[in-house]
C-alpha cells in the first residue's frame, strides 16, 4: 500500500482515541454546554446551519456545471486553463462533500445513537439502528462531517492556513454540542471524517494531476496557479 494513505491511519486512530475518551464524559459536557448564558447558546444556533450539506453540493454543483459549459466556449488556450482549475476546485469541493453526506449518513442508519433531547428517557448510550429516525441519528453528526469536510479542503488548497480552518471546523462542531444537537463524540467523530474525506479526495486528484501534485513522499501538494491544472 502506498506509506502516505497508509500513514492516513492515523486519522483513523485519532478519531478512535478522541471519540473513546468523550464518551464517558458525553453526558456531562452535553448538559453543561446547554446550561451555557443563552447569548452564547443564541450565537451558536445562529451559526450551527453553516454547517449544513445543502448549500455546499448545491453551490459546488453550479459552479462545476458552469465550467463544464465556459469551457466548452472558450477557445483561447489560456482562458481554458482558468475554467479547467476552477472546474477541478468545484469538483473537489463537490466530491469531498457528496462522499462526506453519504458516509455519514450511512453510519447514522448503522448505528442509530439517541440525541441528547432523549437524554433523560433513554442516557446517553441508547443505540437504535435502522430506524431512519432523525432523533437515532446522532453518531457520527452530519454538520461537523460537512465543516470538517468544507474546511478540511481549504486547509489542504491553503496550507499556510491550515489551523485557521482547523478552528473555524471545531466552532462548528461545538455550536452543535451547546444547541443540544450532538454529544462531544459525535462532533468528535464528524470532524474528523470530514477530514479523512478531503483527503482521500485529494490523493485521488494528485493521482490524475488534478489540482495537486504528489511530492516526494506522495502527499498531495496544491499546484501552484502558473502551472497546468
Amino acid at each position: 500500500m502506498n506509506r502516505p494513505l497508509a500513514s492516513t491511519g492515523w486519522i483513523l486512530v485519532t478519531t478512535l482515541v478522541l471519540v473513546l475518551a468523550f464518551i464517558p464524559f458525553d453526558p456531562v459536557l452535553s448538559t453543561r454546554a446547554q446550561a451555557l448564558p443563552e447569548t452564547i447558546v443564541a450565537f451558536n444556533r445562529m451559526i450551527t446551519d453553516f454547517g449544513t450539506f445543502g448549500w455546499m453540493i448545491y453551490l459546488s454543483g453550479l459552479v462545476l456545471a458552469v465550467a463544464f459549459i465556459l469551457r466548452r466556449a472558450v477557445r483561447q488556450a489560456p482562458l481554458q486553463r482558468r475554467v479547467r482549475t476552477v472546474r477541478n476546485l468545484a469538483a473537489y469541493f463537490f466530491l469531498t462533500i457528496g462522499t462526506a453526506s453519504v458516509l455519514v449518513h450511512a453510519l447514522k442508519f448503522l448505528i442509530g445513537r439517541a440525541r441528547p433531547e432523549l437524554l433523560v428517557d433513554l442516557g446517553a448510550y441508547s443505540l437504535t439502528p435502522f430506524t431512519g429516525d432523525n432523533l437515532f441519528e446522532s453518531f457520527p453528526s452530519g454538520h461537523s462531517t460537512a465543516a470538517g469536510a468544507f474546511f478540511g479542503v481549504f486547509a489542504i488548497l491553503l496550507p499556510k492556513l491550515r489551523w485557521f480552518f482547523f478552528a473555524l471546523a471545531l466552532v462548528i462542531g461545538i455550536s452543535r454540542v451547546i444547541v443540544g444537537a450532538h454529544y462531544p463524540s459525535d462532533v468528535a467523530a464528524g470532524l474528523l471524517l470530514g477530514l479523512w474525506t478531503s483527503l482521500m479526495v485529494a490523493f485521488l486528484f494528485a493521482k490524475r494531476g488534478w489540482l495537486f501534485h504528489a511530492d516526494e513522499g506522495g502527499w498531495p501538494i496544491p499546484k501552484r496557479s502558473g502551472s497546468r491544472p
